[in-house]
């Protein structure tokens, strides 16, 4: 076998073993659609590190009125994952309402087919939101285990409280 055979078998090994290796670690989130509901419900989008999400159902609300939005899907988040549920950046612009909990958690637990995923809304304004418009987004979130110590004093300097970014002085 000539040296630039070896090379070329050498690197497509490495290249099928590497890609093997991404595909292992990469996480799968099983998502179930609840078409038997909402059957026009599409599939969620992937762009970027983000999932649009749409929501499921018409829905009218006025002003200052809370809603759980039906998403129309319940999830299985991959063992030591987590999903962040937040708006789309033009969600306020274009409908008018604010997440209520600043943005979502669907934990491991909250795992079953009528576990459906919903977004907590607050109406600034009154609107109608039609069904299957791409109204949030999510993201799989790896877990950070860690440990907690009580202790009677912390180490680093008092910054100024709550609020206080910006007139924090070191003397």
């Amino acid at each position: 076998m000539k040296t630039e055979e070896i090379e070329k078998a050498v690197d497509e090994f490495c290249d099928n073993k590497n890609q093997q290796v991404e595909d292992a670690l990469t996480p799968t989130l099983k998502i179930r659609y609840h078409r038997d509901i909402f059957p026009a419900l599409p599939d969620v989008e992937q762009h970027g590190n983000f999932v649009d999400a749409y929501c499921a159902e018409t829905i009218m609300l006025t002003k200052g009125q809370f809603h759980l939005l039906n998403l129309g899907i319940s999830v299985e988040c991959p063992a030591g994952y987590w999903m962040q549920v937040v708006p789309r950046s033009s969600t306020f612009k274009n409908w008018g309402i604010i997440q209520t909990n600043s943005f979502g958690v669907i934990d491991t637990s909250y795992c079953g087919d009528n576990d459906i995923v919903k977004m907590p809304i607050l109406s600034t304004r009154d609107i109608c939101i039609p069904a299957n418009t791409r109204i949030c987004q999510f993201r799989l979130v790896k877990d950070i285990n860690f440990d907690i110590a009580t202790v009677d004093k912390l180490e680093g300097p008092d910054r100024g409280g709550f609020g206080s970014t910006g007139q924090y002085e070191e003397k």
